[in-house]
């Protein structure tokens, strides 16, 4: 036999809902100090036959917020972006949002072209392209006995 509780609570009005809402009770208060993305900013990543592509969702950042940083095989992404300050005139009546920031790192082969890395901001979207290196083709080489 298995005991069930259950948590009755009287009927609400439709302004007490409001009030509550509005009050932070169904808002999480710390959502603008946490980290906007959790543990990390998502990425999804491409391979094609010259480079492969990160895609990283980084909405409402610039693009001097970013940086990538290539310490050997260790290619490190990461942003930060800080409040802006109000004017002294303007009434603040709700602030939920104030620092973001993220970093992730990822580790690449000795096949990326380590100066030709380029990346591009966009709607959002920060793509990294990591170029491969062309494949040096080995020559055979005939050696005759003599």
């Amino acid at each position: 036999m298995t005991l069930v509780k259950f948590n009755h609570q009287p009927a609400r009005t439709f302004s007490s809902l409001v009030d509550d809402i509005f009050n932070g009770k169904f808002i999480n208060r710390d959502f603008a100090t946490s980290d906007f993305f959790g543990q990390h900013a998502p990425v999804n990543i491409h391979e094609n036959k010259e480079s492969y592509v990160l895609d990283v969702v980084a909405p409402g950042f610039d693009k001097g917020d970013f940086k990538i940083n290539l310490d050997g095989q260790t290619l490190t992404l990461s942003a930060e972006k800080k409040t802006e300050q109000t004017a002294e005139g303007d009434k603040q009546i709700r602030r939920e949002f104030s620092f973001r920031s993220f970093s992730r790192s990822f580790t690449v082969d000795e096949n990326i072209d380590a100066d030709k890395i380029n990346a591009k901001y966009e709607n959002g979207v920060l793509k990294v392209t990591l170029p491969k290196k062309e494949a040096k083709q080995e020559t055979v080489k005939e050696i005759t006995v003599a």
